[in-house]
């Protein structure tokens, strides 16, 4: 691997990535596509600009575009990149709609079953995964059912997870940063997947300068399944690695499961109700602070994203079962801190 070649490609994507949120950032506030303050949930004290997934996109795949030799040098075939490409066109044209006008869930959830149907027709699948007991499972069948459930549960895991300060944009490109270790080691090297890991992590990192808190910008509603759609992508193509983006992405990821159960039990909809009763938000409550809150993550994605590269697959489930245990530990925790004060 060329050290100085990837740094060059990394540190020019990010000051493409800091530009175009410049200018992202300058249209909206010239259009009006704000996202002001209220109680119920969010945690800034201003209106903000959103949109900001818009400069991630334009960042990689403008980027993406003049690496087309690279990347067509690999395994994948043209259609795998464009049907990739066409699934994001559309969660930024729901995303711009629904920052602007402020769509019904019910129209908002047409744009990620769009996108999903884009890559499939363009045809990435999932042949086989690993058994962690040994040899592989072959799924070539159920390849479209298990894509589906995948994408969608990345996209509304960021989506829900975008509920602090540099939060979604930092641990999506710790897991473009993990994608690319991995797909740039020797047993299974992937320069193609490699490369664009590095520049969707390097795009992310661009348009944190501006998300970190206090954000100047957010990723509004395209943005936050945008990140989400890539990681999930990325991770089927790069062989169908998807415990890496498990491992990554396990905090959050547990985070959504345990609130959708929590609010089906409620009788609401879990993708409709929005509360403050996530993990981020709850940590909130116990005083740790927007900041300590969103690097808590960081440190549990890159420590298990990093596990991810070096264990064999039974490994892997084990450090899933960690990242169980930690979720049910951090939320006893929690409870326990809740009634401690409210006796106190």
């Amino acid at each position: 691997m060329n050290f100085f070649y990837y740094l060059i490609i990394f540190l020019g994507v990010l000051a493409i990535s800091v530009i175009f949120t410049m200018l992202v950032k300058w249209f909206a506030l010239r259009t009006g596509i704000l996202d002001r303050p209220d109680k119920e949930r969010k945690t800034h004290e201003k209106n903000t600009p959103l949109l900001g997934g818009v400069a991630v996109f334009l960042s990689f795949f403008f980027v993406l575009y003049f690496a087309r030799a690279e990347l067509l040098a690999g395994n994948l075939e043209a259609r795998h990149w464009v049907g990739f490409f066409i699934g994001a066109c559309f969660l930024m044209i729901g995303g711009f709609l629904d920052d602007k006008y402020n769509l019904k869930p019910s129209r908002q959830s047409i744009f990620p079953i769009l996108a999903i149907a884009s890559v499939i027709l363009g045809g990435v699948s999932i042949e086989k995964i690993t058994n962690p007991f040994g040899g592989f499972v072959y799924l070539e069948i159920l390849s479209p059912i298990i894509i589906v459930v995948w994408l969608l549960g990345m996209m509304y895991t960021t989506k829900l997870l975008d509920g602090l300060d540099g939060l979604v944009s930092g641990v999506s490109a710790i897991g473009g940063i993990v994608i690319f270790l991995f797909t740039m080691t020797t047993k299974y090297y992937q320069p193609d997947v490699g490369l664009a890991s590095l520049i969707f992590a390097a795009a992310c990192l661009g348009f944190l300068i501006f998300n970190w808190h206090p954000a100047k910008i957010f990723l509004g509603e395209g943005g936050s399944l945008l990140l989400g759609y890539i990681l999930g992508v990325l991770a089927i193509i790069s062989g169908g690695k998807i415990a890496i983006a498990l491992l990554v992405m396990g905090i959050p990821i547990l985070d959504v499961a345990w609130t959708i159960i929590r609010r089906l039990k409620e009788g609401k909809n879990p993708f409709k109700f929005a509360d403050r009763k996530h993990l981020h938000f709850r940590l909130l409550e116990t005083g740790l602070g927007i900041k300590k809150t969103v690097l808590l993550y960081y440190f549990f994605a890159l420590i298990f994203g990093l596990s991810a590269v070096f264990l064999q697959s039974k490994g892997k489930v084990f450090a899933l079962g960690i990242l169980v245990l930690i979720m049910f530990g951090a939320i006893a925790y929690i409870g326990r801190f809740n009634r401690n004060r409210i006796i106190n």
